[in-house]
C-alpha cells in the first residue's frame, strides 16, 4: 500500500521541518489523481508518528484534478468525466497518474493533447511558530 510509504515520508518531512519549532498544523495537499485511501493514510500517519514519538495535528485536503487542452484551451475537471471511465481505468490512474493521457481526451475538441493543471502529486503546508 503506497499510503503507508507516503505517510512515512510525511512524518519524516515534518520531523525535519520541526527541529526548533512548534507545529500548529500540517496540511497534506493530495492531488485527486493520486487517489489516496484517506482512512488508510490517516491511520498510517497516526501509527507511524506514534511509533516515532512525535504527534502533530494534520488535515488532509484533496485538490481536484483539472486539465487544460493544449489544442483548444478548454479546461475541465476529472469529476466531469470520471463516471464514464471503467473501474479498471480508474484503478490504473490511481497507481500511475500519468496514464490519464491514455484514457481521457478533451471533452470539447477530442484532442488527447492536454496538461494536468491541478490535482497531481502530494505536498505539505506546515504551519509552525
Amino acid at each position: 500500500m503506497h499510503e503507508w510509504a507516503l505517510a512515512e515520508a510525511v512524518v519524516k518531512t515534518v520531523e525535519a521541518a520541526a527541529k526548533d519549532k512548534k507545529i500548529q498544523e500540517v496540511r497534506v495537499l493530495i492531488g485527486e489523481l493520486q487517489d489516496i485511501a484517506e482512512d488508510v493514510f490517516s491511520q498510517a500517519l497516526e501509527e507511524l508518528s506514534k511509533q516515532r514519538g512525535y504527534q502533530f495535528p494534520y488535515k488532509l485536503v484533496e485538490i481536484p484534478a483539472e486539465f487544460t487542452c493544449r489544442n483548444c484551451g478548454h479546461s475541465w475537471k476529472l469529476s466531469e468525466v470520471k463516471d464514464r471511465l471503467p473501474e479498471e481505468v480508474r484503478e490504473s490512474i490511481h497507481f500511475i497518474p500519468d496514464v490519464v493521457h491514455a484514457f481521457i481526451t478533451c471533452p470539447k475538441c477530442g484532442s488527447p493533447d492536454f496538461e494536468v493543471s491541478k490535482g497531481r502529486g502530494v505536498s505539505l503546508e506546515i504551519v509552525s511558530t
